[in-house]
């Protein structure tokens, strides 16, 4: 958790932002936007419909640390029409790959 709170203060402050690949169960942090890590993802192989972007606030408590905010979660042919994750079992296997990814 250290570690996520000198990222998130060499660049935003007290945020860290990241995307998740629900289908290959990893996690790209640490970026201006969630779109460069997106692309590095897709590059790299995952699947759009697995990617989902997420901030943490590693100075939060354990309810309020992850957020599902991001321009990559707006996507209507998915049915997400948000920038946040819509659908309530993906927030949760969001939420679980998170924290099998990160100890606080």
């Amino acid at each position: 958790m250290d570690e996520l709170r000198q990222l998130a203060q060499q660049r935003f402050g007290d945020m860290v932002k990241g995307v998740v690949d629900l289908g290959r169960a990893v996690m790209l942090l640490d970026a201006d936007m969630h779109a460069d890590q997106e692309a590095e993802l897709l590059a790299d192989g995952s699947a759009q419909h697995d990617l989902w972007g997420i901030n943490l606030y590693p100075g939060l408590p354990d309810e309020d640390w992850i957020e599902f905010d991001s321009m990559i979660n707006l996507r209507p042919s998915f049915g997400n029409r948000s920038r946040g994750i819509d659908d309530p079992d993906t927030r949760r296997r969001v939420t679980d790959l998170i924290r099998r990814l990160v100890v606080r």
